[in-house]
């Protein structure tokens, strides 16, 4: 295990942790896990126990956003980090896909703060989309899979988080694998994320297609005759061999 990490003296939003082990072994939105778990897995485990002296009930809106999207990175890393080597977080069983445990990993508590504990869910559904209602969060929150947004190498900030998921929307928009305009047939191919949040695009632009047109300047005058397609959701572990 590595020890040239720099001891937190205050427990405060201190990210540097955090930071460091992204850039260290995040490339691409692709994650070293085997390294990690052979090198790193108990100061990402003590960061984390950390979180819970920070009285998030206080925080400014930027602070809650950055330290809610990290803490969910941060436990989804450590959730596949304890059971790792896995090729993904919804497996299969004699080729049956294993529902069960793809739900215990969202539905599992994984972290406590006071009496209370908290799941991926709980932090996703209970907290950042009721209390701070923004549909780029869906390009911040990472599920370890490679269907799912890219994983950034820099931790969120207070003071970056908005221009932070501002350039999580766009890189996720303008990747191909993500969104993909057909103009041949006038189609948009989309991932299942735009139809599993469908509701959250909708009340900030009114519908997803509106919600992507400053992204991709759609013809205006035909938007309501484009059709979507969804594409296939890889739910294959984001990871990168290093």
């Amino acid at each position: 295990m590595t020890t040239d990490f720099e001891p937190q003296k205050t427990c405060d939003l201190d990210v540097r942790v955090w930071d460091q082990l992204l850039g260290r072994y995040v490339r691409a939105g692709r994650v070293a896990y085997a390294t990690w778990q052979n090198r790193d897995q108990e100061p990402l485990a003590a960061w984390i126990l950390a979180q819970s002296q920070v009285n998030h009930g206080e925080l400014t809106p930027d602070q809650a956003l950055a330290f809610w999207i990290n803490l969910y990175n941060a436990l989804t890393i450590q959730a596949v980090l304890d059971q790792y080597p896995i090729a993904s977080i919804f497996p299969k069983v004699l080729g049956i896909p294993d529902f069960i445990q793809f739900l215990r990993f969202f539905q599992k508590p994984r972290w406590r703060s006071g009496d209370r504990t908290y799941s991926l869910n709980q932090i996703e559904h209970g907290i950042l989309r009721p209390h701070y209602p923004d549909p780029r969060l869906h390009f911040a929150l990472v599920c370890a899979s490679v269907g799912c947004p890219w994983l950034r190498s820099q931790a969120y900030t207070p003071e970056r988080v908005q221009s932070q998921l501002s350039e999580e929307a766009d890189r996720f928009i303008h990747n191909p694998s993500k969104v993909l305009y057909d103009p041949t047939r006038h189609q948009l191919h989309l991932s299942p994320i735009f139809r599993w949040y469908r509701r959250d695009f909708e009340a900030a632009a009114g519908s997803v297609i509106a919600y992507l047109q400053p992204y991709l300047q759609l013809p205006g005058t035909s938007l309501q005759t484009l059709s979507i397609r969804y594409l296939p959701y890889d739910w294959g572990l984001n990871q990168r061999i290093s």
